[in-house]
């Protein structure tokens, strides 16, 4: 509070600067209507429920000033979150899959409010307080009602013409269905770790080429280098080939580097070469997309190496946190499926098309299928799994409705190591813009 205090204080010593801040700012309430079904009827014996069935009310406020003037521009966003269940009957609320539970099922509200300092030197800015990374290293997770946070510092500078560089700490993270801090860990890790530090940058060679770099430490579980390259070749107006590449090189840090570490729980979960938790994965993948038209076909391909899963920040096995629900960098980070195990060879390709070219503008449509094999096992025999998505989204273009945005994805999952599953989503969304 003290801190807040302070720049609060440094507000107040210009009017001009005040005004300044005060001109810049702006303000929205985003609104979010979610229905959730998730299907299981098959697995209902194992998971003690046949289906997880609800739907709740979002409402997002998102401030942010501008800075005031001279040298170093000082300035502060808040992001103020709540959720509200409209229904979540007995017998369909499962954990904090979108809603958290209150400890004898799902809790009729929930809110959390992130305050984040601010400060900018010409082109570069630091902002400390409850962040949004979208990197290739960590991506926050904005699949439910409400999006998932993070807390710590971040500094980011495109001083340098076609350089943008990244860095930061962060300690703590609240998920999706949750309004509880905790530490960070991975998928399968159960002890909390208290530092992830990132660096890195993505330079445009050319116009059409961009190459990026970055190294992300989780403290006692992990150390990730990530190497990619995207290209677009514009064969002719309206018409391009994108090429995605991505390299993944993960290996063990700290206390998951040691027998004693993992046994404590500093681990991650799924098959490891040696059955004792320990980080080790190379995981890369190309893309190619082609469009035309309003048409977009993309085929791909992803390989991840035997020894473990890819991983990257996943809170989910932090036990009665509510934080699961992590991202990952990775085309095949889907609905119900990452398709991120150890072994797992995944082809994938998508069909999108933006009903604009027609027309009709705000309508797009899309379908994704996904086909992992090799997938290693405890039991010694490899598995296999397949997914299909398809999105509906159509966006009101004038009239009182403006701005209103309708949303429906559908995704099934069979799987042989996992629940098969088949979910649907039905989104209404609408962003007010307050000032």
């Amino acid at each position: 509070m003290k801190k807040y205090l302070m720049s609060a204080g440094i507000f107040a010593l210009s009017p001009w600067a005040q005004a300044d801040l005060v001109a810049d700012s702006h303000a929205n309430l985003g609104l979010r209507n979610f229905y959730f079904n998730n299907d299981f009827r098959d697995q209902a014996g194992s998971l003690g429920q046949s289906k997880t069935e609800e739907w709740a009310q979002a409402f997002m406020l998102d401030f942010k000033s501008g800075y005031t003037e001279g040298p170093v521009g000082v300035g502060l966003d808040v992001l103020g979150l709540m959720g509200v269940t409209l229904d979540s009957g007995e017998g369909r609320h499962r954990g904090s899959s979108m809603i958290p539970a209150d400890g004898s099922g799902a809790a009729r509200q929930w809110s959390r409010l992130g305050i984040t300092p601010k400060l900018k030197v010409a082109k570069t800015e630091l902002r400390y307080g409850t962040l949004q990374p979208k990197l290739p290293v960590l991506t926050y997770n904005d699949g439910r009602l409400l999006p998932q946070t993070f807390e710590g510092g971040q500094i980011t500078s495109t001083d340098l013409e076609g350089l943008t560089l990244t860095g930061g700490r962060l300690d703590r993270a609240t998920g999706r269905g949750s309004s509880d801090r905790t530490g960070l860990a991975v998928a399968g890790g159960t002890r909390e770790s208290d530092q992830f530090l990132f660096a890195g940058g993505d330079y445009q060679l050319t116009k059409q080429l961009t190459g990026q770099y970055y190294f992300a430490k989780l403290e006692d579980y992990y150390d990730q280098h990530f190497v990619g390259l995207t290209h677009t070749y514009p064969i002719s107006p309206g018409q391009s080939l994108r090429t995605d590449l991505r390299y993944f090189r993960t290996v063990a840090d700290g206390a998951n580097n040691t027998a004693a570490g993992r046994a404590s729980g500093y681990r991650v979960g799924g098959y490891t070469e040696d059955g004792d938790g320990k980080i080790d994965n190379y995981t890369w993948s190309a893309a190619l997309t082609y469009s035309v038209q309003g048409h977009a076909l993309m085929a791909g391909y992803q390989q991840v190496s035997d020894a473990s899963n890819f991983v990257q920040p996943n809170q989910g096995s932090l036990s009665g946190k509510g934080a699961g629900g992590g991202s990952l960098y990775l085309y095949t980070d889907r609905m119900l499926a990452s398709f991120n195990r150890a072994g797992e060879r995944t082809a994938f390709a998508q069909y999108g098309y933006d009903f604009a070219a027609v027309g009709i503008p705000g309508l797009k449509f899309s379908l994704m299928y996904l086909k992992g094999d090799d997938i290693r096992t405890t039991g010694g025999e490899d598995a296999s799994e397949w997914e299909r998505d398809l999105g509906l989204d159509y966006v009101i273009q004038d009239g009182a409705l403006k701005g209103l945005g309708l949303a429906w994805r559908q995704g099934l999952l069979h799987s042989q190591i996992d629940h098969k599953q088949e979910q649907n989503r039905l989104i209404v969304s609408y962003t007010l813009a307050l000032f």
